[in-house]
């Protein structure tokens, strides 16, 4: 696989992903304040030692798609900050299979699937390189969808079902394990 300008913007330095990892989450360092108004979370953001990721880039892609006027904070009901320090309310990691397995536990992603508990959103590396077969010519679209639909999860919000064939998915619908009709969306407020 070839990265493509989407790909470098989401992180991407390389599409080698390597399941047993170091195992060392780092932080990536700096501190963005949160656009907009209405109740300001912060996320600390952090990538696993030795992926193929640029982590600043990983961590802008994060950030903007979090603000995005279709995510989460649509009509100025809150906002996300970036902090590198204590202050996090939520922890966004990019990891590698066998650190995502770890991480997720009790929950059994196979290192594949990415999750969303205890204050922390843990993405793995082999989807965020691949995506999934509904998306594989949608991979911005699939990361969006992963960050915004794990977000949800720490704000509260269950799994929901494709309403009806042909319409958007709902974010919290598991895209990933198949559409059920739907189109794939990325976002909670489309």
């Amino acid at each position: 696989m070839t990265l493509d300008p989407e790909d470098v913007d989401a992180g991407l330095v390389g599409t080698t992903v390597r399941h047993p990892g170091s195992g060392v989450l780092v932080v990536v360092p700096g501190r963005v304040a949160a656009p907009g108004r209405g109740t300001v979370h912060r996320i600390k953001v952090e990538v696993e030692r030795g992926l193929p990721v640029d982590p600043q880039r990983f961590a802008r892609f994060v950030l903007r798609t979090l603000n995005d006027p279709r995510g989460w904070g649509a009509g100025g009901t809150m906002t996300f900050a970036r902090t590198d320090g204590n202050d996090a309310e939520f922890r966004v990691i990019l990891a590698s299979p066998s650190t995502n397995a770890v991480l997720c536990r009790p929950l059994d992603t196979k290192g594949q699937a990415s999750c969303g508990r205890e204050g922390r959103e843990v993405l793995t590396l082999s989807r965020w390189v691949h995506a999934t077969p509904e998306f594989a010519d949608l991979r911005n679209v699939y990361r969006e969808y992963v960050i915004n639909h794990e977000m949800g999860h720490l704000l509260g919000h269950p799994h929901e079902k494709c309403p009806r064939r042909g319409v958007l998915a709902p974010i919290m619908q598991q895209q990933t394990y198949g559409l059920d009709g739907c189109r794939p969306n990325a976002w909670p407020r489309p």
